[in-house]
């Protein structure tokens, strides 16, 4: 999918929390109908059949619980996209990346390999920490190949991993540093990679046990006079696996330069002809440490952006009309969904981890919180399908989009006033859930939870309908038939 991703370290958030985010955009032209679920143990398969690759792959018999958002229509397969599990392990996959002809020369994509579709429901359910997230993986990968460059994000309490996935067979994955965050457009991510550690200690970095043999037999490397690749601590991973296209210059730097310059707008200039680095830069780094902690706001208003404030944004007025609607937005008229996985080390192990999910176009919608230790998930996100009505918060939500879209100005303010209401009524009923929550024996815990979600589901069910019936009011009002007896 055509997705944005940020994640976030312990030490970079504002809570101490450990934080993964991603939209699902659909390719263009389309649009993928979401749902929010639970897959309990036994509804999960034992012998998995990939739809787009027909790949099949035996799975373990002792699969733990995990939720996620899946395709609400499933003649494409599962694609399960983010999710947390039983033992609150998260992964977000995929971001579609890029490549390099001498990468898939050397390594050809699988047809009958593993994709996007598959990966969630083939790892989630079977590891219990970010680490095995990215073994798993990359035993997969090494094992039956894939069709697909992608990007996947793996979390526990502790650490974020990034993995990518290169050429057909092989991987290098990255542990975001506890103190920065890292964002990643649909282009290979990781900037510098510590071989020696890859091959060493294994501490922040891993690999396919073959990437150093396989890079040099292809002559992959592209630094001159460099050492040995197995010395290395600071591989040019861009350089030698990566691309530099000139669509990355419109479709996916501009998106890591804006995320960038909201969450350290004083650290560069990043605007005019003298800027340090602007939206076509190819040097934009991988991870950065904040100049404030990151709170789920943040989180929100970047993978919303439609670079507002800047001479790009397609819905700015007075602008130069070469400049505007330039690049693409990161909060885009396709995206499916977001999901922001958050796992809270000051709270008890049965409340810690909250799956936060928008629907639709994010320049339109808010992320409502939801406890992840369940068995079910309310009615009005997980019944989505295909027919279009209010009962549905991934449907309310592409109409709020479609209408307010083309009456921006006239519906800016109620999607601002919804979007602040959404977000500190989320806090607070967390906030008083995780409190009456505290003490409860574990055992009940999940049946609470189940009650406290369906509570936030009524309640945003209630607030989303009162903002489409503002955005719907307006809009009518500037419907191009309009005509009252004073226009006479």
């Amino acid at each position: 999918m055509s997705c944005t991703t940020l994640l976030a370290g312990r030490k970079a958030t504002f809570d101490g929390s450990t934080m993964m985010a991603r939209n699902e955009d659909s390719g263009a032209g389309h649009f993928n109908p979401k749902k929010f679920i639970v897959v309990r143990p036994e509804d999960q398969p034992r012998h998995y059949v990939s739809v787009i690759s027909k790949a099949e792959i035996d799975l373990p018999e002792d699969p733990l619980s995990y939720t996620a958002v899946p395709n609400a229509l499933p003649e494409d397969g599962i694609w399960g996209a983010a999710g947390i599990n039983a033992l609150n392990v998260a992964m977000t996959g995929t971001e579609t990346i890029t490549s390099n002809p001498r990468v898939l020369g050397a390594d050809p994509l699988v047809r009958s390999g593993i994709g996007e579709e598959d990966l969630l429901t083939l790892v989630l359910p079977y590891i219990r920490s970010a680490r095995e997230g990215v073994l798993r993986l990359g035993r997969l990968l090494g094992e039956y190949g894939t069709y697909e460059m992608n990007g996947i994000g793996f979390q526990d309490l502790e650490e974020v991993w990034w993995l990518e996935s290169i050429g057909g067979h092989h991987w290098i994955a990255r542990r975001v540093p506890d103190d920065c965050y890292v964002t990643v457009p649909n282009q290979q991510g990781i900037d510098f990679f510590d071989l020696k550690d890859a091959f060493g200690e294994k501490r922040d970095h891993l690999c396919s046990p073959d990437l150093i043999d396989w890079m040099e037999r292809h002559h992959l490397d592209r630094t001159p006079d460099a050492g040995p690749l197995k010395e290395r601590t600071d591989f040019d991973v861009r350089g030698a696996l990566g691309s530099r296209a000139d669509a990355d210059h419109v479709y996916n730097t501009p998106r890591a330069w804006i995320m960038q310059r909201f969450l350290n707008p004083h650290a560069l200039r990043w605007n005019g002809p003298e800027a340090d680095l602007g939206p076509e830069a190819d040097d934009i780094p991988w991870c950065r440490k904040p100049e404030r902690l990151i709170t789920v706001e943040d989180v929100k208003y970047v993978l919303s952006s439609h670079f507002q404030g800047t001479p790009y944004d397609p819905y700015g007025r007075h602008m130069d009309p070469v400049q505007k609607g330039k690049y693409r937005p990161i909060g885009v008229n396709r995206t499916n969904f977001l999901a922001l996985t958050q796992l809270r080390p000051d709270r008890p192990e049965g409340l810690r981890a909250l799956q936060w999910i928008a629907m639709g176009s994010n320049v339109f919608n808010a992320l409502v919180p939801f406890y992840t230790n369940v068995r079910a998930t309310p009615a009005y996100l997980a019944d989505t399908g295909a027919e279009v009505t209010t009962d549905s918060f991934y449907w309310a939500n592409r109409l709020i989009g479609a209408l307010a879209d083309a009456h921006f100005p006239e519906c800016s303010s109620p999607v601002e006033r919804y979007q602040n209401a959404v977000h500190a009524g989320g806090h607070e009923r967390i906030n008083r859930f995780d409190a009456e929550g505290a003490g409860k024996d574990p055992a009940e815990l999940p049946a609470y939870l189940e009650a406290c979600n369906q509570a936030i589901a009524d309640w945003v069910r209630a607030e989303t309908g009162s903002l489409l019936d503002k955005v719907l009011f307006s809009a009518s009002l500037g419907m191009k038939n309009g005509f009252s007896r004073s226009d006479a």
